[in-house]
């Protein structure tokens, strides 16, 4: 078996997938619009990053996990298995759960204010986002190879990190709705 894992492995998926999802975002602007296409493409640009760092081993070869081996619950001790460290980054492994779900959490807000169901979509993306990263740990738990250690408190960091992501894409709105003022002046 290849090992795949490791930072440069991960820099590489992030850059591949920016490149293919830029080329969406051109295509999709003619039909929908700059603002709903490039926030559409960052959302789903965001949760490939946050799938490349939560579910690649953190080191190329992270060598044999026997199943038996691995836990078979999730962490529920405050801060995780991991309190004081993260292996990228010394310390602030909680600030760094909740920083990363702050863009998805900004940029479905814009994108479902593109659409008259915005109000609707906005809370149901939040649900998907909390939905994400359950479905993160989940696999962590199941899966030994990942090397990777489930954590209830990495849910928590994660959701908090997506609403405060959603307050930043509602203080954005009034700035980056171009249509409403298109709407106003044609109708």
């Amino acid at each position: 078996m290849v090992p795949v894992g490791g930072v440069e492995v991960m820099l590489l998926g992030a850059g591949l997938s920016g490149l293919v999802l830029l080329g969406l975002a051109i295509v999709l602007q003619r039909r929908t619009g700059v603002v709903w296409a490039w926030a559409f493409a960052g959302l789903v640009w965001s949760l490939v990053v946050i799938a490349l760092v939560t579910l690649l081993p953190a080191q190329g070869d992270p060598g044999v996990v026997y199943a038996e081996d691995r836990l078979g619950t999730c962490s529920f001790d405050l801060g995780g298995p991991a309190p004081d460290g993260f292996w990228i980054f010394p310390g602030g492994q909680r600030l760094l759960n909740v920083l990363i779900f702050v863009p998805p959490g900004a940029l479905m807000v814009v994108a479902a204010a593109r659409w008259r169901a915005g109000r609707v979509l906005a809370p149901l993306g939040l649900g998907l986002l909390a939905a994400y990263s359950v479905g993160i740990e989940w696999t962590q738990l199941e899966l030994a190879r990942l090397d990777r250690a489930c954590d209830v408190t990495d849910v928590v960091d994660n959701v908090a990190g997506a609403v405060l992501g959603a307050g930043a894409g509602l203080l954005l709105l009034p700035v980056l709705r171009p249509w409403r003022a298109r709407r106003r002046a044609t109708g």
